[in-house]
C-alpha cells in the first residue's frame, strides 16, 4: 500500500504527487475535554485516523495524501472544564488558510478539508467560501460524522448520530487507543442533549457553553460503547469520505452558464 501519511513522505515524492494530482486532505479537530473518561485528544486521534484510512481506501481510484491534523480548533464552549486549547476564529481562518495556500504553491489543486470536530464546521465553510475566489484549487469541506451519519446512525444504539463523548465517539477511541480509555465508570456518565441550547426564538442562534447541557462534559451514554462498535464506525466514516474523494462530481469543475452578455453589456471574464 502506498504511503498517504505527508509527514512521512519526501520533498521530492510530494512533488510527484502534485504532478500526478493527487488530493491532499486536511484533517482539522481540537484539544479539548472529552468527559473524565476520554483524552484531550479525541477529535485529533479519530480525525487522523479516519482521514488515513480514507486515503488508503481513495488511492486506487486517484492518489489521496494526508497532512499533519490541525489540532487547534474553536472549542470556546469547552473551555469551562479544563484541558481545552484554543486559538481565536482569525487565527484559526489564518491557519488554514495558509496552509491551503502553501499546498496550492506545491502544485496541489484539489483539497479536502476533513473535520472531526462540530465547533469548527461554520469557520470550515467560510474559509472555502473566501479561498475558493482567491486560489486556483477545487477545496470541499466535510464532516466525517455527517458524511456518514446514516450509516453511523445504525450502528449506535443510543443516539442517532455521533454526540461529544458519546457512545461513537468512546466506541472508536476503544478501537484505535484501548489505554487511554477509562472504563471505570462508564454507566455513571449517562447525560442527555437538550436540543435547544443553542436556540433561540422560532429560527435563531444564540451562543451557550456546554456546561449548559451538560454537569460532566459528555452527551450520551458512553457505557454502550465497545471496541467492536468502534471498528465499524471507522470503517464506515473512511468509506464515506473514501467515496466523496473519488466520486468525480466532487472536483467538477466550475460551470458558468452565463452567455457573452446580458443588456448588450459584455461579461468580465
Amino acid at each position: 500500500m502506498p504511503e498517504v501519511d505527508w509527514s512521512r513522505l519526501k520533498a521530492h515524492e510530494l512533488r510527484a504527487l502534485a504532478d500526478q494530482d493527487a488530493i491532499v486532505i486536511l484533517p482539522i479537530a481540537s484539544i479539548e475535554q472529552h468527559g473524565p473518561h476520554l483524552p484531550v485528544m479525541t477529535d485529533t486521534r479519530l480525525g487522523q485516523e479516519i482521514a488515513h484510512r480514507a486515503a488508503r481506501k481513495a488511492y486506487d481510484g486517484h492518489p489521496t495524501i494526508v497532512t499533519p491534523v490541525v489540532w487547534c480548533g474553536l472549542s470556546e464552549h469547552h473551555m469551562p472544564y479544563g484541558g481545552t486549547l484554543i486559538v481565536s476564529p482569525a487565527t484559526f481562518r489564518a491557519i488554514i488558510h495558509d496552509l491551503i495556500a502553501s499546498l496550492v504553491r506545491h502544485g496541489f489543486s484539489k483539497v479536502l478539508i476533513s473535520n472531526s470536530h462540530g465547533g469548527n464546521i461554520i469557520a470550515m465553510q467560510q474559509i472555502v467560501d473566501e479561498l475558493s475566489g482567491q486560489l486556483d484549487a477545487t477545496m470541499v469541506a466535510t464532516t466525517y460524522a455527517m458524511e456518514a451519519s446514516a450509516e453511523i446512525g445504525e450502528l449506535l444504539e443510543d443516539q442517532d448520530g455521533i454526540q461529544h463523548a458519546g457512545e461513537g465517539e468512546t466506541a472508536m477511541m476503544m478501537a484505535c487507543e484501548p489505554d487511554l480509555v477509562d472504563t471505570t465508570d462508564l454507566a455513571g456518565l449517562a447525560s442527555q442533549m437538550n436540543a435547544d441550547f443553542l436556540n433561540a426564538g422560532r429560527a435563531s442562534y444564540r451562543w451557550r457553553p456546554f456546561t449548559n447541557v451538560t454537569a460532566n462534559g459528555v452527551i450520551g451514554v458512553p457505557e454502550k460503547a465497545t471496541a467492536e462498535k468502534g471498528e465499524k464506525i471507522l470503517d464506515v466514516a473512511a468509506e464515506a469520505v473514501a467515496a466523496l474523494i473519488t466520486d468525480p462530481k466532487t472536483w467538477a469543475p466550475v460551470n458558468d452558464l452565463r452567455g457573452d452578455e446580458t443588456g448588450g453589456v459584455p461579461f468580465r471574464r
